[in-house]
């Protein structure tokens, strides 16, 4: 198993275990650039409201981002913001003041700017009652203007283990119109070594749920290089998850970082896959994928070629955020809740990550903000490359630096010695037009966005991000 090809109609990926094994290494993931661990505590509250009131102005749609950070119990592989906990009824004080920050923030909003994107990431969003749902819901049509449009967006990760056919009912009728399961295996071994036992049948019935509510994509994430993972077990896993032909597939990499993430030191090492087998996994998934008609999205995430994510990176209308792709690029993404990031007129800021601080700010009537970042104009050039380059595999340099009135020879001098590296190796193609990531490179789109980083060369104590793999 060393090389699989993409199907027919679907975008290139080429799985080449030599040349994935040489260049894995650490970077960022660029949901954002510049990347979360530049932002600065410089930018606070007067800088958000001030990004605010230029975004006014520019007459954008919004989108929301809510996050939840509670969970019933703690999964050992989670790199995640959140709080455990078995008392549900927190989340109707949590809500309370999420809601009192989106009154805080709509305050600087103009009214007539509509939503037209939704999620509420986690955490474990249904980890709030029907009652505190519905509240959180119905309080934030209230306090904006949210879309009718076939086109919007209403999304939310789901705990199938904590959630019936009545709570997606409700979902449904709330709005929301997309679901992200979590499943990461089924193989009861792999489940039991992660402290997330979950049964096949509960969770293909939540799945099977959301589409018979109406909700028009329904999202899958696995993770590979889990501890006692082997290619039969997870080949079942595969095998039972496309069965039901899930509208996108996310198949994560597993980040063993113990010294960041607590949980993590709850997994035996000694039971993680070697690279080689992790590798082999990796390479298991891509090849049921292709052959199951799924087209590469980019990163880690695939979709069948009629889903909204496909149609929109064939028409060059893809986009990468801190809610990973999405299909709606000219938009600010307002970030509600424990640790959210906002992306406002060229500015990142983001909410205190642990919990007491972002309930004081909130209830103390201030905006929460922790760090962020004003983007130069360097930055800007920089983001829209790494942009194209995540989404699209290519970026048209040419017309980009003409637009900008530079030369791309001169100005990123020391992103084309990198380049040319990766050029050597097959991962890169160069040349007067611009830039592209050959078949082989699309699987590490991470390594040739590191090439435009202008902030990973700078001295000091270096970011620590997972593998490109």
């Amino acid at each position: 198993m060393d090389t699989y090809s993409p199907v027919e109609g679907g975008l290139a990926w080429c799985f080449d275990a030599a040349t994935l094994r040489r260049h894995d290494k650490p970077g960022p993931r660029y949901t954002s650039y510049p990347t979360a661990p530049h932002f600065h505590e410089a930018f606070g509250e007067s800088e958000f409201t001030a990004a605010l009131a230029r975004s006014n102005g520019q007459a954008r749609a919004l989108s929301l981002y809510v996050h939840v950070p509670f969970c019933s119990s703690p999964c050992f592989y989670c790199g995640c913001n959140r709080i455990i906990s078995r008392d549900r009824s927190r989340g109707h004080a949590y809500v309370a003041r999420v809601l009192a920050e989106a009154d805080l923030i709509a305050s600087h909003i103009d009214p007539s700017r509509e939503v037209i994107q939704l999620h509420l990431g986690g955490g474990t969003p249904n980890f709030l009652t029907r009652e505190a749902m519905t509240e959180l819901l119905q309080s934030l049509r209230r306090r904006f203007r949210f879309s009718t449009s076939a086109a919007r967006d209403f999304s939310i990760e789901l705990d199938p283990r904590f959630i019936d056919r009545d709570d997606v009912a409700l979902l449904a009728e709330l709005g929301f119109n997309r679901a992200s399961l979590g499943v990461q295996d089924f193989d009861p071994a792999v489940q039991a070594s992660i402290n997330r036992l979950q049964g096949v049948e509960q969770t293909l019935d939540i799945l099977q749920a959301c589409r018979d509510h109406g909700m028009r994509s329904v999202n899958v994430d696995l993770i590979y290089g889990l501890p006692g993972q082997n290619e039969q077990g997870f080949g079942r896993t595969l095998e039972q998850v496309l069965a039901l032909r899930p509208d996108r597939l996310a198949v994560y990499g597993y980040a063993h970082l113990p010294q960041l993430f607590r949980a993590q030191r709850q997994i035996d090492e000694s039971r993680l896959p070697a690279p080689e087998q992790k590798l082999a996994l990796l390479g298991l998934a891509v090849e049921r994928l292709l052959q199951a008609g799924y087209q590469y999205i980019g990163m880690d995430h695939f979709a069948l070629p009629e889903e909204d994510l496909s149609r929109a990176q064939r028409a060059g209308q893809l986009h990468r955020n801190f809610m990973g792709y999405t299909t709606h690029a000219d938009t600010d993404l307002l970030g509600l809740g424990v640790s959210a990031i906002s992306t406002v007129a060229s500015t990142y800021s983001q909410n205190p990550r642990d919990l007491p601080a972002w309930e004081a700010a909130v209830d103390a009537g201030h905006l929460p903000v922790w760090r962020g970042v004003q983007l130069d104009q360097d930055d800007l050039l920089r983001a829209e490359i790494i942009q194209r380059l995540m989404c699209h595999g290519h970026v048209d340099a040419a017309a980009l630096c003409a637009a900008r009135g530079i030369l791309f020879e001169a100005y990123f001098a020391d992103a084309l010695v990198q380049l040319h590296a990766l050029q050597a190796d097959g991962l890169a193609e160069l040349d007067e037009g611009g830039v592209r990531a050959t078949e082989a490179g699309r699987p590490l789109l991470r390594l040739l966005a590191m090439c435009f980083d202008r902030y990973l060369s700078r001295p000091g104590q270096p970011a620590r991000y997972s593998r490109a793999l």
